[in-house]
């Protein structure tokens, strides 16, 4: 396995340093073309390679700008729309892979900007698969001041978008320190709720994501294959309540209606971590990829506590298309 990642990384330098094309990085490694495509595939995959594209040709200034005036944003960005020859008529789930890896993509180099011009960052982080994107593409930054924190509870099932390991992935490729709130995502009741945060250790974590110097969290939709139910985090029984309470998404295990407020739901008085009162207290930038997510962030821009928003391109489209 060693022997694999060794191989890997060379055919990475070779390729995206040295200049080569592929055939030439198989030559000098004395192996097959196809060999190669597929350790370059497994280097971008790995986080080993980050990929950065400068925004200013995409095309979407215009939408970005008026998403930006319309929801009083400090900032929108807007990755490229990838159905141009169907409009109204693209496959979500086919465009969702694309969607996550550039927003992830783009949530990065904000990040990396963040990181280079403040020394002392602490960058607070939820959960989610574009956050885990956006830990992919973070290779090369080095920022040994900047913490990075957890703004809500673990989960219980060891993945990549679990909360704990975005934070120990930003903290082990930037040199940084990472700190994680040490208690489950969501309490069994609320009373023990209370009791688990009431912990000084947690209450320490708390303090430290209050005083964040800029938050990144990701928006997920009230859909029976949403990754809250296909984790089962929460029961169909709790989808269909929510939904009856008028919730349209969650932030963090946060639930929230189109107006972008807290809804009366028992779910929302046991989630541990930052509240959506404590989100708006600091610099918040929402990633959005995937259509299915459009009730959700208009449900959270609405309510003013995102900062920025970095966003797909066809779903920022479907957002401004809505007066």
């Amino acid at each position: 396995m060693q022997e694999d990642d060794v191989l890997m990384t060379r055919a990475a330098w070779l390729y995206y340093v040295g200049g080569l094309n592929q055939e030439a990085t198989a030559k000098r490694l004395g192996t097959t073309r196809a060999r190669v495509n597929k350790l370059l595939s497994d280097a971008r995959d790995a986080g080993l390679v980050s990929i950065t594209i400068n925004p200013s040709n995409v095309g979407l200034l215009p939408v970005e700008e008026a998403i930006r005036t319309r929801y009083g944003l400090n900032f929108c960005i807007c990755t490229p729309a990838l159905r141009f020859d169907t409009p109204g008529k693209h496959d979500d789930a086919l465009l969702a892979p694309f969607a996550f890896r550039a927003v992830g993509a783009a949530a990065a180099s904000h990040l990396r900007r963040h990181l280079s011009e403040t020394p002392r960052a602490v960058i607070g982080t939820g959960w989610g698969r574009t956050l885990e994107q956006m830990t992919l593409q973070m290779a090369g930054v080095s920022a040994p001041g900047a913490r990075f924190i957890s703004l809500m509870g673990s989960l219980t099932a060891n993945s990549a978008y679990n909360p704990f390991e975005v934070v120990h992935s930003l903290a082990r490729t930037s040199g940084g320190e990472g700190f994680f709130l040490p208690v489950p995502f969501i309490a069994d009741t609320a009373e023990a709720r209370e009791v688990l945060v009431s912990q000084q250790s947690v209450q320490h974590a708390l303090s430290l994501a209050k005083a964040a110097t800029m938050a990144y969290i990701s928006l997920g939709e009230l859909r029976e294959d949403s990754l809250l139910r296909r984790q089962n985090m929460i029961t169909a029984q709790e989808l269909s309540e929510l939904r009856e309470c008028g919730a349209v998404g969650d932030t963090n295990g946060l639930f929230f209606n189109a107006a972008g407020a807290a809804v009366d739901h028992p779910l929302n008085h046991r989630t541990i971590g930052l509240g959506l009162e404590d989100l708006r207290k600091i610099p918040t930038v929402a990633l959005v990829a995937g259509g299915s997510k459009i009730d959700a962030v208009r449900g959270f821009l609405a309510s003013g506590i995102a900062t920025g928003l970095v966003i797909d391109g066809d779903t920022a489209l479907d957002l401004i298309s809505v007066a």
